[in-house]
């Protein structure tokens, strides 16, 4: 096993002021939330829950290897007034990874399951790139189930070769070696300011990398980076044109080409949404930036809501 060595963190300096260490825990430490498991569509399931079920509810989706901590700066902020479920998706994190390739219908069935276990007839969804990808997969295919969209680094209208070629290999070779520079690697295309590529992300994803199920389903997770399998997944235009759910569209400025290209084109196709600039930011700008995304994400599912009145 290879050994990790952490530069231990910064000190107060009176010349400089105190620089405050970074962690998950500090979004969650005071949060009252429970993480879980359940079986559905045959498939253990890892999740979050947080804010009153009687509150409505948000489903919450990671990208392509995530999980759900990548919601970790959010979810205070957003169950204060929303049932909130953030999902491992079917082979990525901490849920099953069985030995089929994980395409979009995949995930699809998950999420509609996983809503009919908490008893969820319409949930709004916050998905960030595959995330995203799925989010609107529902939306098509189930409109009755989705209240709003926020779709945040949106994959799913065209594929290119380069991107896909790019997942591939950072991905195969962060799984196939799974040290902390190469899941640094990984991060430094999901966060553009190093300080926000927390330790604790890296070493979340150091340990899902090092699972034995990881690497035996890697190219199972990565099915969505074959040409004809993203082909036969995209939505194409017309449907995301009857997408009717209201929805808001991150644009990341530091993201990469494709994924700005997709959120403006995906922002023009919807009849009934609205895009939201985050400059600075990359493919995380929910994690990177919480103080931009948390109240502009607050602000438009209570705008929302009240047309809905």
């Amino acid at each position: 096993m290879t050994e990790t060595t952490i530069d231990p963190p910064a000190t107060p300096d009176s010349a400089v002021g105190t620089v405050e260490y970074q962690s998950i825990w500090s979004y969650l430490r005071e949060l009252e939330f429970r993480q879980g498991f359940l079986v559905v569509d045959g498939v253990r399931t890892r999740y979050a829950e947080a804010g009153s079920p009687d509150k409505p509810h948000a489903i919450l989706l990671h990208g392509t290897g995530g999980h759900w901590e990548t919601f970790a700066a959010n979810l205070a902020a957003l169950s204060e007034h929303y049932h909130c479920v953030a999902v491992d998706l079917v082979g990525n994190g901490f849920s099953d990874k069985p030995d089929y390739d994980y395409e979009i219908a995949v995930y699809v069935r998950q999420i509609v399951a996983v809503m009919d276990r908490f008893g969820m007839d319409k949930a709004h969804f916050i998905g960030m790139s595959l995330g995203a990808w799925v989010s609107a997969a529902v939306a098509v295919q189930h409109p009755a189930r989705v209240n709003t969209l926020i779709l945040m680094s949106p994959a799913g209208l065209v594929a290119t070769a380069s991107n896909m070629a790019r997942i591939r290999a950072e991905r195969t070779a962060a799984v196939e070696n799974p040290t902390w520079e190469s899941i640094h690697k990984v991060f430094e295309h999901l966060i553009a300011d190093e300080s926000r590529r927390l330790p604790d992300l890296i070493a979340l994803r150091q340990a899902i990398y090092r699972r034995e199920d990881t690497r035996t389903t890697i190219e199972h997770l990565l099915i969505l980076q074959d040409a004809a399998a993203r082909d036969r997944n995209l939505i194409p235009e017309e449907k995301w044109a009857n997408i009717t759910a209201p929805t808001m569209i991150v644009a990341s400025g530091k993201d990469h080409g494709e994924y700005q290209s997709t959120a403006r084109t995906v922002a023009r196709l919807i009849p009934n949404s609205e895009i939201f600039e985050m400059a600075d930011v990359r493919h995380w700008p929910h994690f990177e930036d919480p103080d931009s995304f948390n109240p502009a994400a607050l602000a438009f599912l209570a705008k929302s809501a009240q047309a809905d009145e």
